[in-house]
């Protein structure tokens, strides 16, 4: 009752009829727009407007997250990507690579094998030594370390490349390690077919500590059909693994500064390794002096920002000197010619291939006259050549 009667004096005070036709004139376009053709048109056309802008909205918002999340993930030191780097069999060799140079033990032999390498890089050295030791033949093909044309053909652009014929093409292979480890499975027992041992070895990209992106091989120092069932058998394994791994995480780093320490260094051995590769039997005139010069130049600036990197003493020579002794004591303890005993295991001939690299250059010749080193490694050359 007295809602009504607050009712009824408000009517009165704003105009009582007046008021009544207007809330009836808002009825009726209340009306009118809710049931006309233009009211349902827009009201569709707006229903269609928000679900787009929604649609957009939340894929805009996954999408935000899932390249938020996947920037994390490679973003966190140690994650892995899998990101496959291995190159495809080739049905046919690209038609225009040129053979520098064959190696064969027997006039009649045919190489199942093409090693695209720079003559003196560290990692094609390591390969080189265990194809000579184990004495099959392959054909060399130089490749120029400043315009790469050799490799164009492949999406991976650093070497050594081995290419391993097959029934059905050749083979690529990458990484020296796992070139090694792959050879020694396949040569060991050739009823697996090359590609099925490659398998053995996936490519796997992942982030470091300092959130740089690298690629890796697994299992590259393990040979696939090895028996380690017995203790004394998997220990020399284990001790053949860790010193292949010395040899590429330590010793390799060494190299570089010693090599290039100074510009005149670093020239004189950009020409031994011309030299060595025989440059100008098998490059323009032009090309062989930029690889000599270029690429002194750049090895002499790299080589500062290695020895940093790797934190080499500031005499780079002593910490060369350092990782050679480690290696000829390692070797005295184990008691042998050898790390293998009294022939080379794998872990000697990555050393030697490493060291081999620097041969021609000053470097060598101060470790020679400075450490022990010089007469494993003429053992080690007696039973390669």
């Amino acid at each position: 009752m007295a809602l009504r009667v607050a009712v009824a004096r408000l009517n009165t005070v704003a105009g009582g009829p007046s008021l009544l036709r207007i809330n009836n004139t808002f009825s009726r376009l209340k009306h009118f727009n809710s049931e006309s053709p233009l009211a349902k048109h827009t009201k569709k056309r707006s229903s269609t407007v928000r679900l787009i802008g929604s649609g957009v909205a939340i894929g805009v918002i996954v999408g935000a997250a899932y390249s938020y999340f996947s920037d994390s993930e490679r973003k966190l030191p140690g994650a892995i990507v899998n990101t496959p780097t291995q190159i495809p069999t080739l049905k046919t060799l690209p038609t225009d690579l040129k053979v520098t140079r064959k190696v064969r033990h027997n006039n009649d032999e045919k190489a199942e094998f093409i090693l695209f390498q720079y003559p003196t890089c560290p990692f094609c050295c390591k390969v080189r030594a265990f194809l000579d030791y184990v004495k099959v033949p392959y054909d060399i093909i130089e490749v120029d370390p400043m315009l790469k044309q050799q490799i164009s053909w492949s999406d991976y652009k650093k070497v050594p490349i081995l290419l391993v014929k097959s029934s059905n093409g050749y083979q690529p292979l990458t990484d020296s390690t796992m070139i090694v480890s792959a050879l020694a499975t396949y040569l060991k027992d050739k009823t697996f077919n090359i590609e099925d041992i490659a398998n053995f070895y996936p490519s796997i990209s992942y982030v470091d500590v300092d959130g740089k992106r690298k690629t890796d091989i697994m299992n590259k120092y393990f040979i696939m059909n090895e028996d380690e069932s017995e203790k004394s058998k998997r220990l020399d394994f284990d001790n053949e693994r860790q010193w292949r791994k010395w040899s590429d995480d330590t010793l390799v780093h060494a190299l570089s500064p010693n090599a290039y320490r100074t510009l005149s260094e670093a020239i004189d051995s950009f020409k031994w390794f011309s030299i060595a590769g025989e440059w100008e039997k098998n490059f323009p005139f032009w090309e062989t002096s930029l690889m000599i010069y270029g690429g002194a130049f750049m090895m002499w600036l790299i080589s500062k920002k290695l020895k940093k990197k790797y934190m080499l003493k500031d005499d780079v020579r002593q910490s060369l000197y350092d990782e050679c002794n480690i290696w000829v004591k390692a070797v005295e303890k184990n008691g042998g010619t050898f790390m293998g005993g009294n022939k080379p295991n794998l872990a000697d001939l990555a050393v030697y291939g490493t060291l081999s690299s620097i041969e021609g250059c000053m470097a060598f010749k101060d470790v020679q006259e400075n450490t022990k080193i010089n007469v494993w490694f003429s053992n080690m050359k007696k039973v390669i050549l």
